[in-house]
């Protein structure tokens, strides 16, 4: 039986391994895995690889037969066999590769598995621990919230947050012992809060109390923009207009007193320097300011109840910085910058309050800013008055009228009154008035002293009309005359007339932005030149008529200079005329009295002709020995009477020029009564019919 058994199991098993065998004949290569898991799950391993080296060797012996048959194909075969084997072996290094990386990755798996089991562990706590968390993280993120707002100085939001914290968030974990912690430093970090948020307010009312400065320089601007601009508008030419504007006046008269004037090159250096800057983009006085401390200082006192005692501590700080800005420094009046600067900080010390007022709910109020501005408007009024009477320059005193009104103007834009600021320009205007008098009396001066004392001459058509143009001079005859020919005056005629509108010219700069009428500019313009006509160049001429060593030549050339000065003064009537376009009709218009001033000079200088002819006589006769008491009564004239015509009749050559009048025809006839020699019926007749000049020779 056990044979038998045997006998069949061998049969089996051979059959199987001949399954086997044709199975790895028949099948792909890549597909042999299971087949060869099968042979080794079997117990006839050895069996199995008997047949298989029988099926090999019989393969062989065919292989052998076909090489034999094909033995180039048995080539082929070999060289593919070789490569095969090459690619076995590679095959069965990554085998072995791969058997070694799944032994290691086994390894870390057995310990990742370990590890697994403990962070289950782990997890299990960490779920427990995360649950008493929850309940106290809001809690601390509130705090940390509160912390970080603190270091970023956000005071008011640390506040909110602070009170959001206490009633919300602590009652609900209130047992934790942090919790209590964080409950006894609340009250201290209220206090922390108001003490930074105030000391931040202190280093905003000393940074403004620096840059005042700055902020009215640009507050400033914008008004002098503003003002530029509506001047742009209001100067546009208008359809049908009779009258030359302003601009027009000054535009002529500038070509006409360009070579003669003695203003200098920076009249009104507010305006000039300003106008440089028109085109530029000015920020806001406000943009300059960060006013977020006040705003979060004024919030955090009223949620902590304290806004009374804020708003007092305010209002007593900006007293204090108000009365610093209010106080001028000695030297102000030295420079323009000096003014400058003082009124920059009033301005900004106001665009401040006034932005203040407007943003918000009551820290300062109405009252309290007009209490301020009659304080600063009382202080600025008087330092302004005590500077300016040290201001001897009427380019300073124009400079600082300029200043003013734009002072001005800047704070009427924020809603300050300002009409005891314009008050006050129209006393300066008097103290303008009275530098510019003295000026133009050196003006004078200079020129009385440099002029030549002869009559101009011209030798050319252009010269001629460059000095009529200069003057208003018309003469028919001389125009007749040819060329080389003299104008009657000498150059000091065209020079102080031109002076005396460019003075005119002058006075009308100062009525410019005071808001005054055309009436009260003409009337203004009218009395100061006679205040120049009457003081000043009267003043002038006779210290010239006074002089020791002036001569007779002089003398009557400034006789005939001031006659055509006196009818040149209805020429500056019509220039005043124009150029405020104020009739002479009108009612209460003041008249110029140069007609009086250049009559009383002309007297003068008569008078000094009396007196230096008789001191010259007087010396004529002194110098010679004349036999006084001679008895020889011939129809012979004495000497002294003989060498006395001679001696004036060379001395009256120089009366050739003076013009035919009542006045100075009687001349010779003063000058002889006072030699106690009466003229004769002849000589009478003489000087009646002609110039005295004449009727002497």
């Amino acid at each position: 039986m056990e044979r038998a058994k045997m006998a069949e199991e061998s049969l089996e098993t051979a059959a199987e391994h001949e399954r086997i065998l044709r199975e790895i004949e028949s099948t792909d290569t890549a597909c042999i895995g299971p087949t060869l898991r099968s042979v080794y799950d079997g117990e006839e391993h050895g069996r199995f690889m008997e047949k298989l080296e029988t099926r090999i060797r019989n393969h062989d012996r065919e292989i052998e037969k076909m090489c034999n048959f094909h033995y180039q194909g048995f080539v082929d075969s070999i060289t593919e066999l070789l490569k095969v084997r090459g690619e076995a072996q590679k095959l069965k290094n990554q085998v072995t590769d791969t058997n070694r990386k799944l032994q290691h990755e086994g390894k870390e798996l057995v310990i990742a598995m370990e590890e697994l089991k403990q962070c289950r562990l782990q997890q299990r706590n960490i779920s427990a621990t995360v649950d008493k968390l929850m309940l106290c993280l809001p809690v601390l993120e509130m705090y940390s919230k509160l912390r970080d707002q603190m270091k970023t100085k956000r005071h008011y939001p640390a506040l909110k947050t602070l009170e959001h914290l206490e009633h919300t968030y602590l009652p609900q974990v209130s047992h934790y012992r942090f919790c209590k912690v964080m409950v006894d430093n609340i009250p201290k970090l209220r206090e922390e809060i108001k003490d930074v948020s105030m000391s931040d307010l202190k280093d905003f009312l000393e940074s403004i109390r620096k840059h005042s400065d700055k902020i009215g320089e640009t507050a400033m601007k914008q008004a002098q923009q503003q003002r530029n601009l509506d001047n742009i508008v209001l100067q546009q030419p208008r359809i049908g207009s009779k009258r030359k504007s302003k601009k027009d006046v000054y535009t002529i008269f500038d070509a006409e007193v360009e070579s003669t004037s003695p203003k200098s090159e920076q009249d009104s250096g507010i305006l000039d320097v300003e106008d440089e800057e028109d085109d530029e983009e000015v920020p806001g006085a406000q943009d300059l300011v960060d006013f977020s401390p006040v705003y979060r200082c004024l919030h955090i006192y009223s949620v902590l109840g304290a806004r009374e005692t804020f708003e007092n501590y305010y209002r007593k700080q900006r007293r204090k910085q108000a009365r610093l800005v209010l106080q001028p420094p000695s030297n102000m009046h030295e420079t323009l910058d000096g003014y400058r600067k003082y009124f920059n900080q009033i301005v900004g010390f106001f665009v401040v309050e006034d932005h203040i007022l407007h943003t918000t709910q009551g820290l300062v109020n109405r009252a309290y800013i007009d209490e301020l501005w009659e304080m600063a408007l009382s202080k600025t009024i008087a330092a302004l008055r005590t500077h300016s009477s040290y201001c001897s320059d009427p380019n300073l005193v124009l400079d600082l009228k300029n200043l003013i009104v734009l002072f001005a103007d800047t704070l009427q834009v924020y809603g300050f009154p300002v009409n005891q600021l314009f008050d006050m320009l129209l006393e300066i205007r008097d103290q303008y008035s009275e530098t510019l008098l003295k000026k133009w009396a050196g003006v004078f001066r200079n020129i009385l002293d440099s002029d030549n004392y002869s009559p101009i001459p011209v030798t050319s058509e252009e010269t001629y009309k460059k000095v009529v143009g200069q003057f208003p001079f018309q003469d028919i005859e001389l125009e007749k005359q040819p060329f080389p020919k003299k104008f009657p005056f000498s150059e000091f005629v065209p020079k102080v007339y031109n002076q005396i509108k460019e003075f005119i010219y002058a006075c009308l700069k100062f009525s410019e932005d005071l808001h005054l009428s055309s009436t009260e500019v003409d009337d203004m313009i009218r009395k100061s030149t006679n205040l120049l006509l009457t003081r000043t160049l009267s003043n002038s001429l006779q210290n010239v008529i006074k002089r020791k060593n002036i001569g007779l030549t002089e003398l009557v050339q400034i006789i005939i200079n001031t006659t055509h000065l006196e009818k040149s003064c209805k020429y500056l009537e019509e220039f005043i005329t124009n150029i405020t376009n104020v009739l002479p009709e009108t009612v209460h218009t003041t008249k110029l009295y140069g007609t009086t001033t250049f009559k009383d000079a002309r007297h003068a200088a008569e008078e000094e002709i009396y007196t230096n002819l008789n001191q010259k006589i007087d010396q004529f006769l002194q110098l010679a020995d004349y036999d006084w008491m001679t008895g020889d009564l011939d129809n012979k004239a004495s000497d002294y009477l003989v060498d006395l015509i001679a001696f004036l009749r060379s001395t009256f050559a120089v009366f050739t020029h003076l013009p035919v009048s009542d006045s100075s025809s009687i001349l010779p006839f003063k000058w002889l009564y006072k030699l106690a020699i009466p003229p004769t019926m002849e000589e009478c007749s003489s000087f009646s019919t002609s110039s005295p000049a004449s009727a002497v020779t």
